[in-house]
């Protein structure tokens, strides 16, 4: 909730201006933080208190202490921006800058938190990892991997009372090496397994929403439940992927697509998921006279043969799905 918007004024300009979001989301990012600091009550009675009032996340989806607690160590909501991290140039591929050329800035854009409130709340999180040694931290993440069977950082960032999975990653200098340290020693299929069962309840969110985004440029769409696609004004169909985000060792972002060639919709959107694995990160819309593979690897950034089928949003998709009415000739 109070997610900025971003606007680009007129046809060419390069601009991008940040706008908060509607005043009903920003009164309920205010409500949070004031809760958390001033009331000390914890991500779970917050996520408690505005599921039972019926107040939804900004996705449409019930609460819970996760993102409550992104919610609360998110920057910008103090108005604080990062820029450069990446580039890219028309006609080049995208590339990814070293650190040293990343420009942090303070207030790039209006914020909805009074920075003071949001650093009490960054403090209250710190100070839980801060006031523990290393062996406490790892004591309690044996203790969550006992009685869960598996770990990862969804499952810790919903743990009452256990520093957050970047307050582990900060301390141990990677997840993965917290998890070694513990006895924890995830295969592949295994250690997602929670990822996979949160986006199998996410699919269906994110249907909706492209059928929403259809229908608002005018496009008669509905979903097949038959085939598992959205059929568009008549004229082809749509399959929605969602694919998960495996992070290396070494922090790079990996996506590794699986395509069903025997039943291919036209138009394949294939939703690459943030590296928490609870957002889309961007989107790829694969025809499928160019899907030849039954598998496909993705990184960050990719050859220009890839990435020309990537978009940050789908709103390109929507316009161009829309009918257009032919006058008839005279």
């Amino acid at each position: 909730p109070g997610h900025f918007s971003m606007k680009i004024p007129g046809q060419i300009s390069t601009e991008i201006y940040m706008t908060p979001g509607p005043p009903e989301e920003i009164d309920v990012v205010r409500e949070v933080y004031r809760s958390f600091v001033h009331e000390g009550r914890s991500e779970r009675e917050i996520a408690e208190d505005l599921n039972a009032r019926g107040v939804l996340s900004d996705l449409e989806r019930p609460w819970t202490r996760g993102t409550v607690h992104q919610l609360l160590i998110n920057e910008k909501y103090v108005g604080d921006n990062v820029w450069n991290r990446r580039s890219f140039k028309l006609k080049k591929k995208r590339v990814r800058n070293a650190p040293d050329m990343w420009i942090r800035s303070e207030g790039a854009f209006e914020g909805i938190v009074e920075r003071d409130l949001f650093e009490a709340a960054h403090s209250i999180i710190t100070a839980r990892s801060f006031r523990l040694t290393d062996e406490e931290m790892l004591q309690a993440l044996r203790g969550l991997y006992a009685s869960k069977g598996l770990l990862s950082g969804i499952i810790i960032d919903e743990c009452e009372g256990l520093p957050s999975s970047s307050a582990y990653s900060s301390r141990f200098g990677s997840l993965l090496r917290a998890y070694s340290l513990v006895g924890f020693s995830p295969e592949r299929d295994y250690r997602y397994i929670a990822i996979n069962k949160a986006l199998r309840r996410l699919h269906p969110d994110i249907v909706r929403e492209i059928l929403a985004g259809l229908h608002a440029q005018g496009s008669d769409a509905f979903q097949d439940l038959a085939s598992d696609s959205i059929r568009v004004n008549g004229e082809f169909s749509l399959a929605i992927v969602l694919v998960r985000c495996t992070p290396t060792p070494t922090g790079l972002l990996r996506w590794k697509i699986r395509f069903d060639t025997s039943q291919l919709a036209d138009i394949t959107v294939v939703v690459r998921m943030d590296m928490h694995n609870r957002a889309p990160f961007d989107y790829y819309l694969f025809p499928r006279i160019d899907v030849t593979s039954e598998r496909l690897r993705l990184a960050e950034d990719n050859d220009l043969h890839l990435d020309a089928y990537r978009f940050d949003t789908l709103d390109f998709f929507y316009d161009i799905s829309a009918p257009v009415a032919i006058p008839e000739a005279a």
